[in-house]
C-alpha cells in the first residue's frame, strides 16, 4: 500500500501555525514511508473564501519547502462530480431530502434544549414517501445509521467511541445545492486513496459522521490522527493576540523556515531529548505514534533560539537570499554595497533574526549614515581626530585592501600615537557605522570599501 496524505486548507483565512505544523506532520508522514502528499484547497465557503487567502497558503508551503505530490486540487472545481455522488445517495436510499424550515428546526432545538438534551435532528423528514407541498427548495440529509456504534483507532488520540444514536442526519448538500464541507471532504478524501487523515482534534467529532459515509459509499475508511492544539503562552488558544497571524508574517520578521519547521515539529513530538533535527532527520525519525495528545504551549523565545542557531550555522551563500528580501522590505538597495554572503558572515553571531541582521547592515549599503548622538560624543573626541586623519591617509594608501592590512593599518596608528586598540578602534567603528557596535573593525571597514571608509573618517573630522 503506498501512503497517501493530504493537507487540506480552508481559504477563508490565511495559513497559520496550526495548519503548517498539521502539514508538516502530513508530510514528513509520507516522505517517510516514500507515500505521496496531496495538496487540496477546500474552497467550497463560497461568501468566505478569497483568492488572496490561496495565494498566501501556497505561497507560505512554498516557503516552508513542503512540497506536494499532487494539486492544488479546488473543490470548487468538482461540484458536478459532488452533485452526482449526492444523487446517487437519495437514488439508493442513503440520503433524502428534508423540508423542514428554519422556523421549525429552531423549535426543536429550543424544545430540546429545554429537556435538557443534545440538539440534533429528529428525522421528521427521513421517511416521507410524498413531498410536500412547499415552494421551499429542500436540502439533503444523509441517512445516518440509527444503531451501533463508530470505532475510531486514531493513531495519537487511541481508540474513540460514538454511538450512531448521538449522530443526527447530516445535512450534505444545503438548498441552493452546493454540497458541505463534511461530505467533500468524504469525496476527496476516498477518491484521492488518502490512506491516513492528519488533522487538528477540532475535526475529531466529524470522524464518525465522515467514516458512516464512506461506509455508505462502499469506500475504504483511511486511518486517522488527530493532531491536539497549540495554545499559546497564557494557557489559551492560539490566536492573533499571540503574535503573527500568518505564516508568512515570520518570514517577513526575518525567521528562517528550517527554524520554524524544526520548531513545530518539537510541538507535541519528541525524539528523545534532541532538539535540534534536519530535515531529513525530521523524516527519518518522525512517528506519529510519538505525537503527544495533549496540547502543546507555543514558546516564541524557544523559536528565536532556534532561529538564532540555524542563522549562526546555516551556510552563507542560501542565508544571502533571505537577507537581500529583509533588505528588500526596509528598502535598503544592496546592489552597491558587499556581497550579502559576506555581510551574512559577518553578521551572523550579531543577530536573532535576519530583519534584525539587515537592519544593522545598513551601513553597509547605504552612502550617508546615521550617527547615535552619545556614539559621536563619546568617541569622536578632538583629541581623537589626528589619528584618524592618519588613519583615512593610511588606508587610502593601501594597495591590498583585506582585512589582515587593515588590521595591520589600525595597529600601527594606535602604536604610533600611543592608544589602546580600542582607542582608536572605537571612533573608527563610530566614524563607520554611526554606532559602537559592529563585527570585528577589520571585517566591518573592509566591507564598507576603501573609497567609502575613507569618505567617512574624513567626513567626521571635518
Amino acid at each position: 500500500m503506498t501512503i497517501r496524505t493530504r493537507f487540506a486548507p480552508s481559504p477563508t483565512g490565511y495559513l497559520h501555525i496550526g495548519g503548517v505544523r498539521t502539514a508538516l506532520f502530513s508530510w514528513l508522514y509520507a516522505r517517510k514511508h516514500g507515500g505521496q502528499f496531496i495538496l487540496r484547497i477546500e474552497d467550497t465557503d463560497l461568501e468566505r473564501s478569497t483568492e488572496e487567502a490561496v495565494t498566501a497558503i501556497l505561497a507560505g508551503m512554498k516557503w516552508l519547502g513542503l512540497n506536494h505530490d499532487e494539486g492544488p486540487f479546488y473543490q470548487t472545481q468538482r461540484f458536478d462530480h459532488y452533485h452526482a455522488v449526492i444523487a446517487q445517495l437519495v437514488a439508493e436510499s442513503k440520503a433524502y431530502y428534508c423540508y423542514c424550515s428554519k422556523e421549525r428546526l429552531e423549535n426543536l432545538r429550543q424544545e430540546q434544549l429545554a429537556r435538557k438534551e443534545k440538539p440534533r435532528y429528529d428525522g421528521h423528514c427521513r421517511h416521507l414517501s410524498v413531498p410536500p407541498t412547499t415552494t421551499a427548495a429542500p436540502v439533503v440529509r444523509f441517512k445516518n445509521p440509527e444503531v451501533g456504534e463508530v470505532v475510531v483507532k486514531d493513531l495519537i488520540k487511541g481508540t474513540v467511541i460514538f454511538n450512531n444514536r448521538e449522530l443526527d442526519d447530516l445535512i450534505i448538500a444545503r438548498s441552493d445545492g452546493s454540497p458541505t464541507y463534511n461530505f467533500t471532504v468524504v469525496v476527496d478524501d476516498w477518491e484521492m486513496q488518502i490512506t491516513h487523515v492528519i488533522r487538528g482534534d477540532d475535526h475529531l467529532n466529524n470522524t464518525p459522521r465522515q467514516i458512516n459515509i464512506l461506509r455508505a459509499l462502499g469506500a475504504t475508511v483511511p486511518q486517522y490522527a488527530h493532531v491536539a492544539m497549540i495554545l499559546g503562552s497564557d494557557g489559551q488558544k492560539l490566536s492573533k493576540r499571540h503574535g503573527a497571524v500568518s505564516v508568512l508574517n515570520y518570514q517577513e520578521e526575518g525567521y528562517l523556515p528550517e527554524a520554524l519547521l524544526n520548531y513545530l515539529v518539537r510541538l507535541g513530538w519528541s525524539h528523545h531529548d534532541q532538539e535540534i533535527f534536519s530535515r531529513q532527520e525530521m523524516i527519518e525519525l518522525f512517528e506519529l505514534e510519538a505525537v503527544n495528545s495533549a496540547p502543546a504551549a507555543f514558546n516564541p523565545e524557544k523559536l528565536l533560539w532556534l532561529n538564532q542557531h540555524y542563522i549562526k550555522t546555516g551556510e552563507p551563500a542560501r542565508l544571502a537570499e533571505h537577507l537581500r528580501f529583509q533588505c528588500e522590505l526596509l528598502g535598503i538597495e544592496t546592489q552597491a554595497g558587499p556581497p550579502l554572503a559576506e555581510v551574512v558572515t559577518a553578521q551572523a553571531e550579531r543577530a536573532k533574526t535576519l530583519r534584525e541582521m539587515a537592519q544593522n547592515s545598513r551601513y553597509f549599503f547605504t552612502e550617508k549614515v546615521q550617527y547615535e548622538e552619545k556614539a559621536v560624543q563619546k568617541h569622536l573626541t578632538t583629541e581623537i581626530k589626528k589619528p584618524l586623519s592618519d588613519l583615512a591617509n593610511r588606508l587610502e594608501q593601501l594597495t591590498e585592501w583585506q582585512p589582515t592590512s587593515i588590521q595591520a593599518v589600525v595597529h600601527a596608528i594606535a602604536d604610533q600615537y600611543q592608544l589602546k586598540l580600542g582607542k582608536i578602534a572605537q571612533p573608527l567603528r563610530v566614524a563607520m557605522t554611526g554606532t559602537a557596535v559592529s563585527p570585528p573593525i577589520e571585517v566591518t571597514v573592509y566591507l564598507i570599501g576603501q573609497q567609502r571608509s575613507v569618505a567617512r573618517i574624513r567626513q567626521v573630522i571635518t
